[in-house]
């Protein structure tokens, strides 16, 4: 069993762009990895990415989400559910309102979580920007071009 309580969960990033990791697929014996993302009006998520060993799951808690799913863009809002098999490129962020939203993978990656707190280094000056490319296969987590995404979001 994986039981973690909203207040024990560790917090990463600001007020606009904040995740809480919830449960690596160490925890939950390879099940899923799992985190929550609240992205302010407008913030993007990362940029477009493909997993070659899990689907990305996301279900909408609270205000509206749009994704790249391949060569698709949808909004998502609140109640709204939504899986990127593996290899489907993909990106998120927050439109015209905020946007509370879970993340699982699915199978579990072992060290998922380690990839969000090298991300929170990076963003806070204190690690380099290369380390997140150096570590695509580790954290299986491949980033691609879109110009349909940067078309969207511009």
């Amino acid at each position: 069993m994986t039981l973690v309580r909203s207040a024990e969960a560790e917090v990463l990033g600001t007020d606009h762009a904040m995740i809480r990791l919830l449960a690596d697929g160490r925890d939950t014996d390879g099940a899923i990895s799992a985190s929550r993302t609240t992205l302010a009006a407008g913030v993007d998520g990362p940029p477009p990415h493909f997993h070659r060993g899990s689907a990305e799951i996301f279900f909408v808690l609270s205000g509206s989400l749009q994704a790249l799913a391949g060569e698709r863009v949808v909004t998502l809002d609140t109640g709204d559910f939504l899986v990127v098999p593996r290899l489907m490129p993909h990106a998120f962020g927050a439109v015209a309102s905020s946007a509370d939203v879970l993340i699982l993978f699915a199978p579990g990656m072992l060290d998922r979580l380690d990839y969000f707190r090298l991300g929170d280094r990076v963003l806070k000056g204190q690690a380099d920007p290369r380390e997140l490319l150096a570590t695509q296969d580790r954290f299986d987590n491949h980033f691609v071009e879109s110009p349909l995404w940067q078309q969207v979001r511009a």
